[in-house]
Parts: C-alpha cells; structure tokens; sequence
C-alpha cells in the first residue's frame, strides 16, 4: 500500500513556509505569470527561486501552476518561463492546455508536466493520450466518481493526483464562462470573480420588473453556491483507490486555514497507514475542520452525482469558528516567553487555542504580555506589533494562536 502525496496550496511564500511546517509532503504555486489565481499574492520570480531552495532543503517538492488557457501571443513568453522554471529546479508545472503543454515540453523537456482538473480529464483512454504527449500526472474532472477514478487508475501507469478538500465550482471542473460574461474577468485567465456565490432572482419575461427568488427565503438563493469538498472520513477509500497525491484547494486561504487543514489530513493518513486494520476516523480531526471557514461540507461527486445537500441555498458567506490572532515568531526555552506577530486584535484574558506543528492545540489565556519597548500591555491591537507573551506549555516558530469568534 504506498503512502500518498499529501499536497498543499501555498498562495505565498509565507503560507508555503506553515503548508510544509504542518505536514505537507508538496505545495503548488503561482506565479507571477500564467496562474488561474490572480487573487492570491503569488510569487515573483526571486521569490519561487527562494521556495525552490527552501523546500527542497525540507526534502519537499514544488510544484508552479501554469493553467491558464492561452492565447498566440502567450506563447512566446511561456517557452521562456518554461525554461526558468525548469532551471532553478521546480518538481513540476500544472497546465490546463495542450498548446502550453506542448510549447513547455519543446523549451523544458527535463520540467515534469502535471495536467490540470480543468483539462477535463474523464477516461483513461485520455490519460494515456496525455501521458503520450509527455505528462507524468493527471488530475482528473472533479466530475468523477471514486469508483471511476479507481478505475482509471487501475488500466494506467500514471500518477493521478485528486483534490479531497476545499472548495467546489458551479462550472464544469472550475471552466466558467460566468465571470467573463457578468464582469468582463476571465476565469480561464485567472481573474474569476465568483458569480458562483452571488444571490440570484429569476424574472418572467412579461414581469421584468419584478425578482422572484428561485427558493422563497429572506435572504434570496444561492442557487450556484456549492458547499466545501471535505474527504477526512474517507481516507481508507481514497487510498485503496490508488491515488497517488491528495490535493487540498485554497491558494487564496490564510496561514490557519492551511495550518489546519494539512494538519487534520497529515494525522489521518498517518493513522491509517500504521494501522489500517484498527483505523477509524478521529472525531477531533473533524472538529478541527469545522473551525476553519467553510461553506458546509460535501463529498462532491466522489460517491455519485451531489444533490441538493451538496449546496448551500441560504447564504454564501463563510461558516467562521475561530479567526487568527498571532503567529509564533520565536520562543525562549529559558523564559517561556514567546515572540508573536499579532494579525488581529486581542486582550490580556482572552482564551486563546495554540496550533503547534505536528502537536494538536493547547488552550492558553493571554497574559503576562508585553509591546517591543518591555511595557506591560492588556491589548495587542495593532497589525503586525510585536508582542512577548508567557506561554504555558513550550511552542516554537508557525505556532498559530487563534481565538473563537
């Protein structure tokens, strides 16, 4: 039975950093250049030259998306990319379209390519077709059923990579024509504006003044809002089925979401492979993903096609639990003492739950807290202050401090 990848998204240097501190065996980025999201900070190309280094020094791997769907004048620039990337050594590059595929093998040949859920891929008839125009993974439609991924699996030597946590796209395999359409932002290019998670109205033709809600309700409907994929109690599945990386979505999520989320999926594989026979899904992985913003949860299609538990038709702002209040800088042994970088307001008193790297949580209450100049405070509100605070059990750097809402 081989230990599957487990693969985090990394929307900038800084989130790669706590992806990796909190178990990922990979991270995926963006860069500056030809990503689907220009939401996220991405990386220039000092900067992916510095992830480069620094996961490799963890003996990690980095993969860069390259998935926008291009136009003729893209190409030219994308051979030149192509041969940055693959000379300061990334594990791989994501892409959606053929013609960057094959302009990427001509100019890197040695730059191992990943094909993209938004090339839709649904046979393995189209696995092998990409794997004979030089692909060495295939992430599958995110259409597919477990069983026919199993499947697909099974009749091919190539990497499958599938996505088992985040969130869903109304569009086929994340392939919107909505956002263009409504705001003139392109999703195939990267600027997606979400249109997915608008309220809705529908109109009759001879009534156009008048809105009428698909779902009577008083906050209107959420016809396309999909709930968040979530496959935490399914791992045994998932690795019997053969799959070979297990990708979480969130290139735009902060610190804790990834911290979180890679953390409940790094404890739950590791379970089940020392001891598959006796595994069974840990309650506190679960809760630990119900604090982390979430539309709901769904299983998407993995075990047949969603129904109407699978989206949210009464509201598309987050589910919110616990927010982050500061980031573990540094810790004296000696003292006790930690350096925090505050990221959101909070009091001497607070009850707060420290996230440790591969140590669970542990509640602390803020005390004993002090600004840069030594003096004694009873609220850290400014962004970014420094704060040294006594802590009650020993913590070192990406310590994450969060706070319920």
């Amino acid at each position: 039975m081989k230990k599957p990848e487990l693969l985090a998204p990394a929307g900038s240097f800084n989130t790669l950093k706590y992806a990796l501190a909190y178990g990922a065996d990979a991270v995926y980025v963006g860069g500056e250049e030809f990503s689907l999201r220009t939401a996220s900070k991405n990386f220039s190309r000092a900067e992916l030259e510095q992830a480069v280094r620094y996961t490799h020094n963890l003996g990690k791997k980095i993969y860069v998306a390259v998935n926008i769907f291009c136009h003729n004048d893209d190409i030219a620039d994308l051979e030149e990319y192509a041969k940055y990337l693959e000379l300061i050594g990334v594990d791989g590059v994501i892409i959606s379209d053929i013609g960057a595929l094959s302009a990427v093998k001509a100019a890197a040949p040695k730059l191992p390519i990943h094909i993209s859920t938004q090339a839709n891929t649904t046979n393995a008839s189209a696995v092998k077709a990409w794997q004979t125009l030089g692909a060495v993974r295939v992430v599958p439609a995110r259409e597919l059923s477990l069983d026919e991924i199993k499947k697909i699996k099974s009749e091919t030597d190539c990497e499958i990579e599938c996505f088992i946590h985040g969130a869903m796209c109304i569009s086929y395999s994340g392939r919107c024509l909505m956002s263009n359409y409504f705001t003139g932002r392109g999703a195939n290019q990267g600027a997606c504006a979400h249109p997915c998670r608008w309220e809705y109205t529908i109109t009759e033709k001879t009534r156009p003044d008048e809105q009428m809600p698909v779902v009577e309700t008083e906050r209107g409907t959420f016809i396309f809002n999909s709930k968040d994929l979530c496959m935490i109690e399914h791992i045994p599945a998932l690795i019997d089925a053969g799959i070979d990386s297990f990708k979480i979505e969130g290139r735009v999520k902060n610190e804790l979401y990834v911290a979180t989320v890679v953390s409940a999926y790094r404890a739950a594989i590791d379970a089940y492979m020392e001891n598959p026979d006796a595994y069974k899904t840990d309650e506190s992985v679960l809760k630990e993903l119900a604090k982390v913003s979430h539309r709901g949860y769904t299983t998407g299609f993995y075990f047949g096609k969603p129904d109407a538990d699978a989206h949210n038709f009464e509201s598309s702002e987050y589910i919110r639990e616990y927010g982050i209040v500061g980031v573990v800088k540094e810790y004296d042994a000696s003292t006790g003492i930690a350096t925090i970088e505050q990221r959101n307001r909070f009091f001497a008193g607070d009850e707060l739950e420290v996230l440790v790297p591969n140590g669970g949580y542990f509640t602390q209450v803020a005390q004993d807290m002090k600004n840069e100049r030594g003096e004694d405070i009873d609220v850290a509100p400014n962004a970014q202050m420094t704060v040294y605070m006594k802590m009650s059990k020993p913590v070192a750097e990406f310590a994450i401090l969060r706070k319920k809402l």
